[in-house]
């Protein structure tokens, strides 16, 4: 089992992507010699959350100084298309780091957190190809470190990582994809389009990975999930999380009725 947990952390520390790919599959191979058995004794010492891997480029910078998207360019799309892939590139982290970080949990929580990196992983793949046929590459463009930031925040307790990372900030590319890809249709680019359904439709499923096992920690602490949920989000994101949302992506993703209602403001 030592061996699957050091295989996640090479996976997690990996700074080049085409290593963090590769790595990030070797350790999916491991995931047969996990055993419910012990899972505590052979977890080791977690990656510090500061220091994942991450290639010197793209520079990180706040959102406030990010290029614009003006996606009747071509270079508006390539903005776009970089933007996504950094997303996806920081979704591989934030499902490595699940999997490594928090211990005494069950068999299936290490299981699901790793299926989730390694699709997460071909979703980098699909959208950096399509970023290269537009003549681009990842790290051309600077980036923003929002969700690693999230992360970090929640670092210190699995209820809260499941909480915010998935069920907020992953919900979000819920609401915001189909406008994205409307965009990316009205300007031709029906080949975006496309990979975004694909992406689209598995990351419902990783939201309801959050959510399930968001469920399940408040259950083991016999809290309420929708109180629960909803007083983290007034804690982390006073302001609100903003924006429309995609009550039917929501709904598959695991969100409850209520949590919508108080989510929509009702």
């Amino acid at each position: 089992m030592a061996d699957f947990f050091n295989a996640v952390r090479a996976a997690l520390q990996a700074s080049s992507p085409d290593n963090k790919l590769s790595l990030t599959r070797f350790a999916m191979g491991k995931l047969d010699g996990l055993k419910k058995a012990d899972i505590r004794n052979s977890f080791g010492e977690p990656t510090d959350v500061y220091a994942p891997g991450c290639p010197e480029y793209p520079k990180l910078v706040l959102p406030k100084h990010l290029p614009k998207r003006a996606m009747g360019t071509l270079e508006g799309r390539k903005i776009m298309m970089h933007a996504i892939a950094h997303i996806e590139f920081n979704a591989i982290n934030l499902a490595l780091d699940a999997a490594q970080r928090f211990n005494d949990m069950p068999l299936a929580f290490y299981s699901d957190w790793m299926r989730v990196a390694a699709e997460e992983a071909y979703h980098f793949e699909l959208v950096r190809a399509h970023l290269r046929h537009l003549g681009g590459e990842y790290g051309d463009y600077p980036a923003h470190n929002g969700l690693w930031e999230m992360a970090e925040s929640t670092a210190h307790d699995v209820l809260d990582r499941m909480a915010l990372v998935p069920r907020v900030l992953e919900a979000r590319g819920l609401d915001v994809t189909p406008g994205i890809q409307k965009k990316f249709i009205n300007v031709g680019d029906t080949h975006a389009a496309t990979l975004l359904d694909i992406i689209f439709k598995d990351e419902i499923g990783h939201v309801e990975v959050g959510s399930r096992w968001f469920r399940y920690v408040c259950k083991e602490r016999y809290l309420k999930p929708t109180e629960t949920f909803i007083a983290l989000v007034e804690k982390y994101f006073p302001k609100g999380i903003g924006g429309v949302l995609n009550l039917d992506a929501r709904e598959q993703a695991g969100f409850s009725e209520a949590e919508i209602k108080i989510l929509l403001g009702e």
